[in-house]
């Protein structure tokens, strides 16, 4: 048994050996199909990995209250010189920290675009006041002196740190620490350097992007008392004005299971104090899961793409057997004639398919494992012509990794042979039903 299951091997591999271009053509096409499940799968993944990364990045049990301005108020300050409030108070801040007991840590953030000069030099950018724990939340490192301090926020010191950037820009040749910047009217002593951290992606419409590159950190107290809460904008003869105390609260919660209970708690207790919707409340959790849901659903759709190519290249298979089937008609009325089975002939057919498949498989796993370095070439080579597009692209798109799913392989390989199977059982069944007589006949 074990040797004629050999020979028909053997006969199979060398059928298909005499039309070596139209194997390799049928090869391809599963080849294509299957290094494309991998492929597909890969890039799938590696996108879903960076929008989670960018939300775990938030901290999963961190609950995330942002000012909005809403639109009426935003048409009122235009057409009216009144100054208009809105947004996060210090009221609320001190509302969501004492009366939430799940809350073990509140942060107020307070932004605004300011104008940071030395020695004649400029730079634009957002001055943050912020309280010590900023730098822990937002994963800011540390590069030369010390970041905001408690004794800092108690004395409203007229202390500042700067980002990478704007120390590079600023004091190109001198040493920053210890120099006084302008900021406005105010002088603030450099106390620290912060080392470069990459801009994080917008999610959604949940939370914008935001750019560390060009921040000035100062103490949150020093600037309620510098700068205070109102600001005023003069353009061609009209006058606005509004009043933010916040621009952002960070509450961190004690384990993450009580993230979801905390959130809705923090939405019922802004509600009651706010009649307009100008706050946004973003849980990074609930983002999570949903990032994962659609992870599970976006593979789904890359699966099914990519299955497509694999039904393709099978139906290459049927049509290429079918022609051969046609071609070999006097070859198999030969071979029943001589006393092969019916079952003899659809099992030669078979081991044909198969091989093709298996060949067509094989190397589309190896195709497919070539994803993350071809992807960098191309990547690389696009930059190198066209550097203007590249960097138009969407930062997920520009630095995006692919990344294998293990499961892949084996399911893009195994859909492989198995339609190589269902493909060439068609044909194999055709070729065994022939009539011997007719099948010498052919000519």
């Amino acid at each position: 048994m074990s040797f004629l299951f050999l020979r028909t091997w053997r006969l199979g591999t060398k059928s298909l050996l005499l039309h070596p271009l139209r194997s390799l053509l049928t090869v391809l096409g599963i080849f294509i199909g299957t290094a494309s499940v991998i492929w597909l799968l890969a890039i799938g993944e590696g996108i879903s990995l960076k929008a989670q990364e960018q939300i775990e990045g938030l901290g999963a049990n961190n609950i995330i209250i942002r000012t909005i301005k809403p639109p009426e108020e935003a048409t009122q300050g235009s057409s009216s010189r009144m100054i208009t409030p809105y947004g996060i108070t210090r009221d609320d801040f001190e509302r969501l920290d004492e009366t939430i007991p799940m809350v073990t840590q509140s942060l107020p953030i307070r932004e605004l675009r300011r104008r940071f000069t030395y020695a004649g030099r400029q730079v634009d950018g957002r001055l943050v006041g912020c309280t010590p724990e900023y730098a822990d939340i937002t994963r800011l490192e540390i590069d030369r002196g010390h970041f905001i301090s408690d004794a800092d926020i108690r004395d409203r010191n007229n202390f500042c740190v700067l980002s990478a950037e704007v120390a590079n820009e600023l004091f190109p040749l001198d040493d920053p620490l210890g120099r006084a910047i302008h900021i406005e009217e105010e002088y603030y002593v450099v106390v620290g350097i912060m080392k470069s951290r990459s801009p994080t992606a917008g999610i959604g419409g949940s939370l914008a992007a935001q750019d560390f590159s060009r921040d000035v950190y100062i103490p949150i107290s020093t600037l309620w008392s510098r700068i205070g809460d109102a600001i005023y904008t003069r353009r061609s003869g009209s006058f606005e004005g509004e009043i933010v105390e916040l621009s952002q609260v960070t509450l961190r919660v004690d384990e993450v299971k009580n993230v979801m209970e905390t959130s809705e708690m923090v939405k019922d207790l802004l509600e009651r104090h706010h009649r307009s919707k100008d706050y946004g409340v973003t849980v990074p959790l609930e983002l999570l899961e949903q990032a994962k849901t659609t992870r599970l659903m976006f593979i789904i759709f890359m699966g099914m793409i990519a299955a497509i190519s694999l039904l393709v290249g099978g139906i290459g298979i049927m049509n290429i057997m079918l022609a051969t089937v046609t071609e070999r008609t006097r070859e198999i009325g030969i071979r029943r004639a001589l006393g092969a089975k019916r079952m003899d002939i659809t099992r030669q057919f078979l081991v044909e398919t198969v091989v093709l498949s298996v060949v067509g498989g094989l190397t589309g796993v190896l195709g497919g494992l070539t994803c993350g370095p071809i992807m960098n070439w191309l990547r690389n080579r696009i930059e190198d012509f066209a550097p203007q597009m590249v960097n138009q692209l969407p930062e997920v798109i520009r630095t995006v990794e692919p990344v294998i799913v293990p499961w892949s392989i084996p399911l893009a390989f195994g859909i492989s042979v198995s339609i190589g199977i269902i493909f060439g059982l068609y044909p194999a069944t055709r070729a065994a039903a022939m009539d011997p007589i007719e099948a010498l006949r052919h000519e």
